[in-house]
C-alpha cells in the first residue's frame, strides 16, 4: 500500500519540477515582437527601490501602529 503524504509529495514535487522547467531564464532570451525594453537600473536607483523603499514603508507602518497603540492606551 502507497503511503497517501508520500504520493503527495511526489506529485507536488513532479509539479513544481514542470514547472521550474517551463519558466526556464532560456526562454527570455528571444524577443517577442513589439518587446521594447528599457533603460537599465543604476545599482543606486536599484538599492534605493528594492531595499531603502521597503524599509521606508515598513517604518512608516510600524510608526503608525506605535501611535495608534499609544492613543488607545492614554483613553482606556
Amino acid at each position: 500500500m502507497v503511503n497517501k503524504n508520500a504520493l503527495r509529495a511526489g506529485t507536488v514535487s513532479a509539479g513544481v519540477t514542470l514547472l521550474l522547467l517551463m519558466s526556464s531564464p532560456a526562454f527570455a532570451l528571444i524577443r517577442d515582437d513589439g518587446d521594447d525594453p528599457g533603460p537599465g537600473l543604476s545599482v543606486a536607483e536599484t538599492l534605493g527601490l528594492y531595499v531603502v523603499l521597503p524599509i521606508l514603508a515598513f517604518l512608516v507602518i510600524a510608526g503608525l501602529v506605535m501611535v495608534g497603540d499609544k492613543s488607545r492606551k492614554r483613553s482606556g
